[in-house]
């Protein structure tokens, strides 16, 4: 049987596409080699694919849950649809929701790179927050230029255990780092890799603290919280300064388990979602149940025992 098509007319980009009637409006722009930003990947967990239908909205089929959720969210307009999930029976015209020059600017430089780097993408990661224990009281005592010689000693030596346990440190804060392990599943078990990581970062602060003593008669500790979690992969451009970014509610939830280390006094604590990823390694752990700031609910925070 012959297929059938219709016509998306592109507003911007004034050209015209087919798309089958089995395909939905991402799946043609992408078929005809439109770089149509889709930051999850076209599964609807993100907006970044939305167009506004300028004509033939009629169409255009029925939100499906996934879309409907999204729209309800972020209160589209009926005009404005996922173009990852919405399927047409006859010819539209669309329009890609970039908005400015600046819009286009970016987009256009992130095409001019790998459109899976460049654009971004979601990907399940162990997402690790590390702060280091004693810093404020190191910060107060000494000038600025000894403090930033410190920290830049610090950042150089966890750096290098990072990247040799497969990990990557997406953002540094005064002490604190912002590391995530398994970008393009690089690792079989980023958790496992992460907490090796943190092992040795500890092992390396031992001589670390030597310099430190010697130096500042001063020695730091080390706090840290993991989490396995689905988040956005993507470039931070400023037009100055560039950074692979990690984005998304569990970045925010990893930060809170870091945090918590100092209401238990512990060092390490891992979401249940992490900890399930390494209880075959792990079988013995202290167990905490708390509520965390910024979000809704209680929460089972594990500690590993040494095997």
């Amino acid at each position: 049987m012959e297929t059938m098509f219709n016509k998306i007319s592109l507003f911007k980009e004034n050209q015209d596409i087919r798309c089958s009637l089995d395909n939905t409006i991402l799946e043609a722009t992408l078929t005809n080699h439109i770089n149509h930003t889709h930051a999850c990947g076209g599964q609807g967990k993100c907006s970044t694919c939305r167009v506004s239908v300028m004509n033939g909205i009629e169409h255009c089929g029925v939100r499906n849950e996934i879309e409907q959720e999204m729209a309800t969210i972020l209160n589209f307009p009926t005009e404005i649809r996922l173009a990852c999930q919405t399927k047409i029976s006859g010819d539209i015209t669309i329009r890609r929701m970039v908005s400015d020059k600046l819009d286009i600017d970016i987009i256009s430089e992130q095409f001019s790179e790998d459109s899976n780097s460049a654009i971004g993408s979601q990907q399940k990661l162990t997402i690790v927050f590390t702060d280091i224990v004693n810093y404020t009281a190191f910060a107060e005592k000494f000038p600025p230029y000894d403090i930033v010689h410190v920290l830049n000693r610090y950042y150089r030596i966890m750096n290098r255990v990072i990247k040799n346990h497969k990990g990557l440190i997406s953002d540094v804060a005064g002490d604190g780092i912002l590391a995530v392990f398994g970008i393009d599943c690089v690792s079989e078990n980023s958790v496992l890799e992460a907490i090796k990581a943190i092992d040795e970062m500890k092992e390396r602060l031992k001589t670390f603290n030597t310099y430190l003593k010697s130096n500042f008669n001063t020695s730091f500790g080390i706090r840290a919280g993991i989490h396995h979690g689905n988040v956005i992969v993507g470039p931070f451009d400023t037009g100055e300064m560039k950074k692979t970014a990690v984005i998304g509610d569990n970045v925010n939830y990893a930060s809170r388990i870091e945090t918590a280390n100092k209401e238990f006094g512990t060092e390490v604590l891992l979401s249940e979602e992490a900890y399930n990823s390494v209880k075959d390694f792990y079988p013995s752990y202290n167990t905490f149940k708390t509520q965390l700031k910024g979000k809704t609910g209680t929460y089972n925070l594990y500690e590993l025992k040494n095997k």
